[in-house]
C-alpha cells in the first residue's frame, strides 16, 4: 500500500479521531485547527510543519518523526515524545498545554518552550543544552539526571530542581526564581 506524500499543504479544521489519519510523509505543511486526539501516529514524518490551534493530546507518536516543527498555541497532553523516532528530532512549543508528556531521555537541545503549561512533564535524563523555558510553568515537572547546561530559566515558574542531580553548568535562573533549586532543603526564602 503506498504511502500518502504531501508538500507544501494547509489543511485547516479536520477532525483526523473520526475520519482518520492517512500515513506518509508530511513536508512543509501546515495543520490549522485540526483534532489529532488519541490519533495513531506511528512512523507518520513531518518536516518543515506547523501545528496551530491543533489537539493532539494521547496520540500514539511510536517512530513518528519530528523535523523542526512548530507546535503554536496546541493541546499536547499525555504525549510520550520519546516514542519518537530521535533521529533529527527537533521541534519548539509556543503558547501550549503539554502536561503529563514525557521527554524520557531525548537529545533535544536548544528547543524553545514559549508561554507553555508543563505541568508534571517528565524531563528525566533529557538533554535540553541551551534550551529556552520562557514563561513557562514548570509545576511537579520531573527533573532528574536531566543536562540544562545553558539553558535558560529565568522565566520559568514553579519548579523545583536539584542541583545535585542535574547539570545546570552555566543555565540562567533569576533572582525571583533561583528558589527552585533549594526546594529540597526545605527552607523558607522571604
Amino acid at each position: 500500500m503506498d504511502k500518502t506524500y504531501l508538500e507544501g499543504e494547509h489543511i485547516k479544521d479536520k477532525n483526523y479521531a473520526e475520519e482518520g489519519f492517512e500515513k506518509g510523509a508530511y513536508e512543509n505543511c501546515t495543520f490549522t485547527n485540526c483534532i489529532f486526539s488519541n490519533v495513531d501516529l506511528s512512523a507518520v514524518n513531518f518536516t518543515d510543519c506547523g501545528f496551530m490551534d491543533c489537539d493532539l493530546s494521547m496520540a500514539t507518536l511510536k517512530g513518528t518523526e519530528f523535523r523542526d516543527v512548530t507546535f503554536k498555541n496546541c493541546k499536547l497532553l499525555g504525549l510520550r515524545f520519546d516514542d519518537c523516532n530521535p533521529f533529527l528530532l527537533s521541534f519548539d512549543f509556543e503558547s501550549c498545554m503539554l502536561n503529563f508528556s514525557s521527554f524520557y531521555r531525548l537529545k533535544i537541545k536548544n528547543t524553545r518552550f514559549e508561554d507553555c503549561k508543563m505541568e508534571q512533564v517528565e524531563l528525566v535524563e533529557a538533554d535540553l543544552t541551551n534550551a529556552l523555558f520562557q514563561n513557562c510553568d514548570l509545576q511537579e515537572a520531573v527533573f532528574d539526571n536531566t543536562i540544562l547546561d545553558g539553558a535558560d530559566l529565568r522565566s520559568a515558574l514553579h519548579f523545583s530542581i536539584d542541583p545535585e542531580m542535574n547539570q545546570i553548568y552555566r543555565a540562567k535562573f533569576s533572582m525571583q526564581n533561583v528558589a527552585g533549586l533549594l526546594h529540597k532543603y526545605k527552607i523558607s526564602i522571604t
